[in-house]
């Protein structure tokens, strides 16, 4: 089950001006915002965002060494657990904020070592860009070959820990869906990931050379992909050419498209979280990754 909600009980002052449906009661100042570690490029914050504790896990940053570099990562394990799975947690393109961390936790108390690395940290501190036009270069400009290196050794570095990956996972939201399909072509080692409404079809860059949908005759690894019906970006066109050249190809993946819900719908600190598609996705993961021997 997805956690509690937890209600901020911070005030958001009437002249503090709103985009989309939300009113002013129900979003958190800017500065409100980032304090609590959200990132500020995605615009107003939901007071009523998920927050999950630590009970029962050992939680915290930690630094991976990383070709020229120490990467800051977020994990968080299970207390009790000997030998968990792996579970990488692949983040959207606003940098590793409060609502990755927490996914982090969650994913912990199914069982697993989640842990999420800060793969954009040669760029700075994407939280604390406030502005889309600032932020999209950086992230367009990660090469995807360094993307993978960066993954190898957050999984590297959780087997130093005591985890187990033999049973490596990948999650991941937005960018971070792209991520997964784009990893499960690279690491024959994964045993499945989950794509949460990760771009398909990118136009070519020479950073990112080739998308997911020209790569998915390459996938390794069964492959989840949950997606809203109303993603304008993402249309479910998009996402059922991607599954059919999947199918032909003989990979194993599986596909659901939430009606009602557009891009972003599981995050739940955004104005797009949407509920009831958030929690089916949650438990649909978590049944995939126990079909293939990730999570117990």
């Amino acid at each position: 089950m997805m956690p509690d909600v937890i209600l901020s009980q911070m005030s958001v002052p009437e002249s503090e001006s709103l985009s989309g449906d939300l009113s002013r009661r129900d979003c958190l100042t800017s500065a409100a915002a980032a304090a609590l570690g959200y990132t500020l490029a995605a615009g107003p914050v939901r007071a009523a965002a998920i927050k999950t504790g630590t009970d029962g896990l050992s939680a915290g940053t930690a630094k991976v060494q990383v070709p020229g570099a120490e990467m800051p990562v977020y994990y968080a394990k299970p207390l009790d657990a000997a030998k968990p799975p792996v579970i990488l947690v692949a983040m959207e393109v606003f940098g590793l904020h409060e609502h990755i961390k927490d996914v982090t936790r969650r994913v912990a108390k199914l069982g697993a070592l989640a842990v999420a690395p800060d793969y954009y940290f040669r760029f700075g501190d994407l939280t604390k860009i406030a502005q889309p036009a600032q932020l999209m270069p950086l992230v367009n400009g990660k090469p995807d070959h360094e993307l993978f290196s960066d993954l190898d050794a957050t999984a590297d570095w959780a087997k130093s820990q005591g985890g187990d990956t033999d049973r490596l996972g990948i999650i991941g939201f937005c960018r971070g869906g792209r991520t997964v399909w784009l990893y499960a072509t690279h690491n024959s080692d994964l045993k499945a990931g989950v794509a949460f409404y990760g771009s398909l079809m990118d136009p070519p860059s020479i950073a990112m050379p080739k998308n997911a949908f020209e790569l998915a005759t390459e996938v390794k690894a069964p492959v989840l992909g949950l997606y809203g019906a109303e993603d304008s970006g993402i249309t479910p066109d998009q996402v059922e050419a991607m599954k059919e050249r999947l199918e032909s190809a003989g990979k194993t993946t599986k596909f659901k498209i939430y009606p009602g819900a557009g891009h972003g719908f599981f995050a739940d600190y955004r104005q797009s979280f949407r509920a009831d598609a958030a929690q089916d996705a949650w438990m649909t993961m978590q049944a995939w990754f126990k079909t293939y021997n990730v999570l117990n």
